[in-house]
């Protein structure tokens, strides 16, 4: 990653984890199945977008039903 793009990215990566604050913990479960959904459908179809669509819904499903381990 170059010089420039670091403050970009850094900046946006700090506005997304802060507007996950006032989730409830299933929100939170679900969105995280969903990012990793995402980026696992998108490794194993090559980068398709409806690979990367499908994984991250699959995965939200997934993460909506998951109870938070305690």
């Amino acid at each position: 990653m170059n010089g420039p793009l670091r403050p970009i990215f850094a900046a946006a990566a700090l506005m997304l984890l802060s507007g996950c604050a006032g989730m409830s913990a299933r929100q939170k479960n679900a969105a995280t199945g969903a990012a990793i959904g995402g980026v696992a459908g998108a490794v194993l179809t090559g980068g398709s977008s409806l690979g990367t669509v499908g994984g991250a819904a699959i995965g939200g499903v997934i993460g909506h039903g998951v109870d938070q381990l305690k």
